[in-house]
């Protein structure tokens, strides 16, 4: 009884602390999520600047992440931190040299995370922060047909339904965005071949993750390596040198400075979301981006002084709510196909003692 009274405090303070942490967790993912997002409109389509050149900044950020994750692979590998760094995946077996063969390995994913991280940024370019979410929602959408085209997986009547009110919301959003007068086309087809890409990248992703050892830092290190070499020869197909040539502040330190933060925001979000997914579920991952994505856009909102309709913040609700259900009836079939998988071997072998 005694021991019982001894050991309760230490299971509350273990529960409250760990409750601490979460929330530490979820509220720096929900900063660093929401500041790169602004941080690259104001590098994108700020008036300060003014470089249009979207592919060189993005190509900037890439080396920059690269570089991280390679200094934090050596660090972490000589120096042995007394903090619990699991989630990184840096274990005996990831080497911080670089392997061509897994540069190769990797190069499908890598190809499929340029263009996604290249839309991304062409979509904040063009369109608001406040329209962001909206107009990159139907990778949700697409996940379910690629699934269907790649894998030849079957979708449920629950999932279509969920995928309908996401296209509902996006379709009633980009007309209020354009009743409004502030719907950018260009933007809205670039939000849309995001879409198609996030989904690729998430496949890919879990295809080459055996060949880093499950390390997401050392999958950073080669995607953005990769990408460093992918952007160049895109950089000079669109002659984005002429502009970068002609930009007048191309020594200014504050543009260097606002472009090393762009690309230590855009290293951080990988780490943080791998964290933050650690520490909780997958599901209470994307509950907690479905509520960062809701304040992102009032903050937005806020911060731009805009006014919107009714029926644009409807579309955003429809959105965000059709994300989450679609997340819940996902999560709920996965699990009746794992109960189904393990009760299959049991109901084979009563079938086999009544045939005998």
């Amino acid at each position: 009884m005694e021991k019982a009274e001894q050991m309760a405090p230490k299971q509350i303070e273990s529960a409250s602390v760990r409750a601490m942490k979460i929330a530490a967790v979820v509220a720096l993912y929900w900063c660093v999520s929401i500041t790169m997002v602004f941080m690259n409109k104001y590098l994108f389509s700020g008036t300060d600047f003014k470089l249009d050149a979207p592919l060189f900044i993005t190509w900037y950020q890439c080396i920059v992440s690269a570089f991280l994750s390679w200094m934090c692979l050596i660090i972490v590998k000589n120096q042995r931190p007394a903090v619990d760094i699991k989630w990184l995946g840096i274990t005996p077996e990831v080497d911080t040299n670089v392997s061509l063969d897994i540069v190769k390995k990797i190069l499908p994913l890598s190809i499929c995370f340029v263009g996604m991280v290249t839309f991304n940024n062409l979509c904040i370019k063009y369109v608001t922060v406040s329209f962001y979410t909206v107009g990159r929602s139907l990778s949700t959408v697409f996940n379910v047909i690629l699934m269907y085209i790649i894998l030849r997986e079957t979708t449920s009547l629950r999932v279509i339904l969920t995928c309908c009110v996401i296209v509902s919301g996006f379709l009633l959003g980009v007309d209020q965005e354009d009743r409004i007068g502030t719907l950018s086309w260009i933007g809205v087809f670039y939000g849309v071949a995001a879409s198609i890409f996030v989904p690729l990248n998430a496949v890919y992703t879990t295809r080459v993750m055996p060949f880093v050892h499950k390390s997401p830092m050392k999958l950073t290190l080669y995607n953005n390596l990769n990408a460093c070499f992918l952007f160049l020869p895109l950089i000079f197909f669109f002659k984005e040198y002429e502009e970068i040539i002609a930009f007048q502040r191309l020594w200014d330190v504050n543009f260097w400075i606002c472009m090393t933060i762009g690309g230590v925001l855009g290293w951080a979000i990988a780490l943080v979301t791998s964290l933050q997914i650690m520490m909780t579920t997958p599901l209470t991952h994307t509950v907690s981006g479905t509520a960062k994505a809701c304040t992102q856009t009032v903050l937005a909102v806020m911060w731009y002084s805009e006014v919107k309709t009714a029926l644009w913040w409807t579309s955003n609700a429809l959105v965000l709510l059709g994300s989450t259900v679609y997340t819940l009836v996902r999560r709920q079939e996965m699990e009746e196909k794992v109960a189904k998988e393990r009760a299959a071997p049991r109901q084979q072998e009563e079938q086999k003692k009544l045939d005998v």
